[in-house]
């Protein structure tokens, strides 16, 4: 019986499925019907899956699901994935592309990215305008903020320990200011009274930050959508992890990745959609705060990395 698989959750979710969905496609079953639930927007950067996707709220839609298994992939309930042997890419494939999870993980399946005309000509024309405001030959992506963020009166918060704290990634910014022009990708404003020098672009779409990470010279992230866009576009860039497992949430093997592993050895394993836990979430809460070591190592391995130069 042919499939439909529905895809849910945050956009770092749905554009990790994208490489098991296309492989699918190309080589089991080129009609198969792809749901996604949300973050739709996201699966227009693959050519061959962006035909055989439909929105929850398509007109319809249940009566083309018919003849259809529908299959609803957890790659946070597969045991590889839980235990540290798999990242999402690989849990995702592990469960669209075969019938029972294999026993070995397979290696991951690269990300074929298309970034459109108009919207490689908006990523392009907003690093020209950066350079030319800050007067910085360099640019720099940052996403600070993971999506359990959120802004409480004059202070941002994460529970999760995906997020930079704010007094760090000041200090951070501060740094990167003097060499580079900074832009920061997010929804999130840091409640400030003066302004800290940088780009903070407003309205911009998921398809045109992928191009102005594409057009940049460096990311430097947390565990969000922004690091895989990163990796999928062989972008050099610095993660930092708390809470989370780089084995499962980023790609430590890949050689344009720099992970700083923050939370290591203090981190307790969150089972996100098996069971929950508050010890586990308050054991990890802090795991993002840096000591000055660590953030002068991230200045220093960008510097390293993208040169300094001024215009």
């Amino acid at each position: 019986m042919k499939k439909a698989f529905f895809i849910n959750g945050g956009a770092g979710r749905v554009l990790c499925a994208i490489p098991a969905l296309e492989h699918y496609i190309k080589n089991v079953d080129p009609t198969a019907m792809i749901i996604v639930e949300g973050w739709l927007e996201l699966c227009l950067l693959n050519k061959t899956i962006m035909h055989n996707v439909y929105p929850h709220d398509h007109p319809n839609l249940f009566e083309k699901l018919q003849d259809r298994e529908v299959i609803s992939p957890e790659p946070y309930r597969l045991n590889a994935y839980f235990t540290q042997r798999a990242n999402l890419v690989q849990a995702f494939d592990m469960l669209i592309n075969y019938d029972t999870p294999p026993e070995e993980v397979p290696p991951v399946k690269e990300y074929n990215l298309f970034i459109s005309k108009v919207d490689h000509l908006a990523g392009h024309n907003l690093i020209t305008e950066a350079k030319a405001h800050t007067k910085k030959d360099k640019t720099i992506v940052i996403q600070p903020f993971g999506s359990a963020a959120k802004l409480e009166g004059q202070y941002i918060i994460d529970e999760s320990g995906r997020s930079f704290e704010v007094e760090d990634l000041l200090k951070i910014i501060e740094m990167l200011n003097k060499d580079f022009a900074v832009i920061m990708m997010g929804d999130i404003k840091i409640p400030l009274q003066n302004s800290i020098g940088i780009i903070v672009p407003e309205q911009i779409s998921l398809l045109q930050w992928a191009s102005i990470i594409n057009s940049s010279d460096y990311f430097l992230g947390c565990d969000s959508v922004g690091q895989h866009l990163a990796y999928a576009l062989g972008k050099p860039s610095t993660v930092v992890i708390g809470s989370t497992y780089p084995e499962n949430t980023s790609y430590p093997n890949n050689k344009h990745m720099k992970i700083i592993d923050n939370g290591k050895g203090k981190k307790m394993y969150s089972p996100i959609r098996m069971s929950y836990d508050i010890r586990i979430e308050k054991n990890n809460e802090y795991l993002m705060k840096l000591d000055d070591k660590t953030i002068n190592q991230i200045v220093k391995d960008i510097k390293s990395s993208v040169g300094v130069k001024s215009v």
